[in-house]
């Protein structure tokens, strides 16, 4: 299977991702943790995205978590969608401030 880079913007992370995985499993299979993690099947939004560059293959989404504008716009879960091609987005969803905040924390050193 082909891979394809997805670049996060919000954290600066970038990681490989098999054309047959969705960017959420990606992610996880690397040990990756810039993407917001909740159920892993598209019921809660927990993982919302909005894809700035790139295309993808898309599953059925939640209208409860992302309208038909927002999809429209680049918005969707990443639980859903599969690359084709190299992805950057930004995190969107309600867990943003958290994965963000906890990776531009600055890590202690002991002497």
């Amino acid at each position: 299977m082909q891979k394809f880079v997805v670049s996060i913007e919000d954290t600066g992370e970038q990681y490989s991702c098999v054309g047959g995985r969705s960017v959420l499993e990606g992610m996880e299979a690397l040990g990756k943790k810039g993407i917001p993690v909740g159920c892993r099947q598209g019921g809660c939004g927990v993982c919302k995205v909005h894809i700035l560059e790139g295309q993808y293959a898309r599953r059925v989404m939640s209208r409860a978590h992302v309208s038909a504008e927002e999809e429209a716009a680049g918005c969707v879960l990443s639980c859903r969608i599969y690359p084709t091609s190299d992805l950057r987005l930004q995190v969107v969803g309600a867990m943003k401030k958290n994965i963000c905040r906890s990776l531009a924390a600055p890590s202690s050193t002991h002497p």
